[in-house]
C-alpha cells in the first residue's frame, strides 16, 4: 500500500498524483452529526474515532469471532481497539482492511501494519496526535469542501445556522431526508405528525396536510442551503398509483391504530415520492433513491442495541417496474428532478444503467444518475463494476462521483480509495488501446468525476 497503490499503469499513476489526489472532496450524502461539527468535539481516543457507531468495523469484528463486549459493550475502548487491531489482518479484501490503513496513514502519519503486535504502538501515537485534532480538523485536513447531513424535515437546523456563521473552512449544509414520515407502519409515526406539524405549523389531519407540512419543511431547508433530498426505499413500488380518495383512506387507517398491509404501504411510499418529487423539481433540487436494504434483521440485537448496529444486509427484491413506474409519472409533466438512483443488489446494476437514460433530458447533463457503489457495494471490486456498468450503458464523465454515507469523520480517505480505483480504470482502458492516451480529455474526465460534476449538478 505505496504511493502507487492500486495505480497498476503509467496512465492511472498520472492522473491520480496530477490531477486526483488534490482535488477537494464535496460528500453530498454522509451521516455525520452537525452536532459534533458545531460543537467542535474532540475524540478521546482513537477507538472512539474508528469504533464508535462504526457498523461496517463491528459486522467485522463479530464475523471474526470477537465478543460483543469488546464491540458495542462494557469492555475499555483500548481493549475494543487491540480487539480490533488482533483481527484485521484476517480479513484479506475486505475494503475495511484497505480503509483502515489509508485512514492510519492520511489522518495520524503512522506508516504501520494494523496488528495485534503494533497496536499499543497505534494506540499511543494516534491518540497522541488526536489530541490535537476536532471534528474541524479533520474536516479540513481532508480537503473537504463541502459535507451534506442528513437531517429529518422536523429539524430546526439551528447547529447548521451556528455552523454557518463560523469560521470552519468546510460548507456543512443540511440535507433533507424525510424516513420518519414515509415508514408509516413503524411505531411513534402518528406521534410524529405532531413535530412536523409544529415545526411546519400545518396542523396533519390527512395525507394532504402531511404533503403541505413536508413542502413547507422544503422552502425553508432550500432557504438554509439544502438541495439535495434522500429517500430510503425499502419496499417494492407499484406500477399503479392510488388514487387520492384511496390514499386518504389508508392515512386515516393508519391515524385509527392499524398498520398498513405491505400492498399499501407500496402505495403510500410512491405517493410520497410522487408528490415530494414535484417539489423537488420545482426548487430545483436532486432527489436520492437509496434502494433494496433489508434493514434490522436480527431481531434479538435490534431489541438490544437498536438500529443501524450492523444487522441489515442487501434484499433481492424486484423494483424496476414501480420505479419505471413512479419516474414517467413525474417527467409526464415535466416535474421529474434530478434524480439519483442507488441500489444496494449489485445485481440491478444493469438495470439501473439502462433506467437512467429513459428519462434524460438534455437538460441537464447526467440528470439521472447511476449512483457510485453504495454501502456492501463499496469494495474494490463493486467500484470497478460500477464504473464498467456505468461506461458501458450511459457516459461515465457524467458521474458525481463518490459518497461516503458515513457516520466517522475518519472515513475520507475512501475517497482517495475511490479515486485510485477511477484512475486504474481509466489507465486500463487507456493502455489496452480502448481509449487514445489524450491527457486533456483524460484529465478533464478525473476533475469532472472526481470534483466538478458534483459541484454542477447539486448547484453548491
Amino acid at each position: 500500500m505505496d504511493k502507487n497503490f492500486l495505480l497498476d499503469t503509467e496512465t492511472a499513476r498520472h492522473l491520480y498524483h496530477n490531477v486526483a489526489a488534490d482535488l477537494p472532496i464535496i460528500d453530498y450524502h454522509s451521516h455525520l452529526q452537525q452536532g459534533e461539527i458545531a460543537e467542535r468535539k474532540k475524540f478521546r481516543n482513537v477507538a472512539e474515532l474508528w469504533l464508535g457507531g462504526d457498523h461496517y468495523k463491528w459486522r467485522l469484528m463479530r464475523s471474526s469471532g470477537v465478543s460483543e463486549e469488546f464491540i458495542t459493550g462494557s469492555k475499555s475502548d483500548e481493549e475494543k481497539f487491540r480487539a480490533f487491531c488482533k483481527v484485521l489482518p484476517h480479513a484479506i479484501g475486505n475494503p475495511i482492511y484497505h480503509w483502515s490503513h489509508l485512514e492510519l496513514r492520511r489522518i495520524f502519519g503512522i506508516d504501520l501494519l494494523i496488528n495485534e503486535k503494533n497496536a499499543g504502538r497505534i494506540w499511543e501515537e494516534a491518540n497522541a496526535k488526536l489530541a490535537q485534532m476536532d471534528t474541524w480538523s479533520l474536516l479540513e485536513q481532508a480537503k473537504v469542501e463541502i459535507a451534506c447531513t442528513t437531517d429529518d424535515p422536523a429539524d430546526d437546523l439551528l447547529q447548521h445556522a451556528e455552523i454557518a456563521k463560523s469560521s470552519l473552512k468546510t460548507r456543512v449544509l443540511p440535507a433533507y431526508r424525510p424516513d420518519k414520515a414515509m415508514r408509516i407502519n413503524k411505531p411513534g409515526f402518528v406521534e410524529y405528525l405532531g413535530k412536523l406539524g409544529k415545526a411546519s405549523g400545518i396542523k396533519i389531519g390527512s395525507f394532504a396536510d402531511m404533503i403541505a407540512a413536508l413542502a413547507n419543511r422544503v422552502a425553508f431547508f432550500h432557504s438554509q442551503g439544502a438541495r439535495i433530498s434522500d429517500h430510503a426505499v425499502d419496499v417494492a413500488l407499484p406500477v399503479q398509483p392510488a388514487t387520492a380518495q384511496q390514499l386518504e383512506a389508508l392515512f386515516q387507517k393508519r391515524l385509527a391504530g392499524e398498520m398498513l398491509t405491505s400492498a399499501e404501504e407500496g402505495q403510500y411510499i410512491r405517493a410520497i415520492l410522487t408528490e415530494l418529487g414535484k417539489v423537488y423539481a420545482a426548487h430545483a433540487w436532486a432527489m436520492c433513491l437509496h434502494i433494496g436494504a433489508q434493514r434490522n434483521n436480527n431481531s434479538r440485537m435490534l431489541g438490544r442495541l437498536g438500529a443501524d448496529t450492523g444487522y441489515d444486509s442487501i434484499s433481492d427484491m424486484s423494483c424496476s417496474e414501480g420505479l419505471a413506474a413512479l419516474l414517467d409519472t413525474l417527467d409526464s409533466d415535466d416535474q421529474l428532478p434530478k434524480t439519483m438512483l442507488f441500489c444496494l443488489n449489485p445485481n440491478m446494476n444493469d438495470v439501473l444503467s439502462t433506467m437512467i437514460g429513459n428519462f434524460q433530458d438534455g437538460k441537464v447533463a447526467g440528470k439521472l444518475q447511476f449512483g457510485p457503489a453504495w454501502w456492501f457495494n463499496d469494495h474494490k471490486e463493486g467500484n470497478l463494476q460500477q464504473f464498467v456498468t456505468l461506461a458501458n450503458h450511459g457516459v461515465l464523465g457524467t458521474s458525481v462521483g463518490m459518497v461516503t454515507d458515513s457516520r466517522s469523520f475518519a472515513s475520507y480517505p475512501r475517497h482517495d480509495y475511490y479515486r485510485r480505483l477511477l484512475c486504474r480504470q481509466l489507465g486500463q482502458w487507456v493502455e489496452g488501446g480502448e481509449y487514445p492516451a489524450e491527457e486533456v480529455a483524460l484529465e478533464q474526465i478525473v476533475r469532472d468525476v472526481c470534483y466538478e460534476n458534483a459541484k454542477r449538478y447539486f448547484a453548491l
